[in-house]
């Protein structure tokens, strides 16, 4: 597997923290639109506890990419050949 370049990773990171936008307004526009019962505040429990654990997981996953990219973008500057 090749290692990725930090402009691919950046790029990961922002398709990333899109999804996570979307799953975030998606679960909003579905709570809007349940009836004000018993049933609905279950079911809206439901959505906003999966959309937390979805989030969660995107995060984690973003901050792993962004520690990978720093790792990266650090052990370019050291391997920056020096020229006479």
């Amino acid at each position: 597997m090749r290692t990725p370049s930090t402009a691919q990773l950046r790029a990961a990171i922002e398709v990333l923290n899109l999804l996570s936008e979307r799953i975030v307004n998606n679960a909003a526009n579905s709570v809007v639109q349940l009836p004000d019962t018993r049933l609905g505040d279950d079911f809206a429990a439901r959505t906003e506890a999966r959309t937390i654990d979805q989030t969660t997981g995107i995060q984690t996953v973003t901050a792993q990419l962004e520690e990978w990219r720093n790792e990266l973008t650090e052990q370019r500057r050291h391997c920056v050949p020096h020229r006479v």
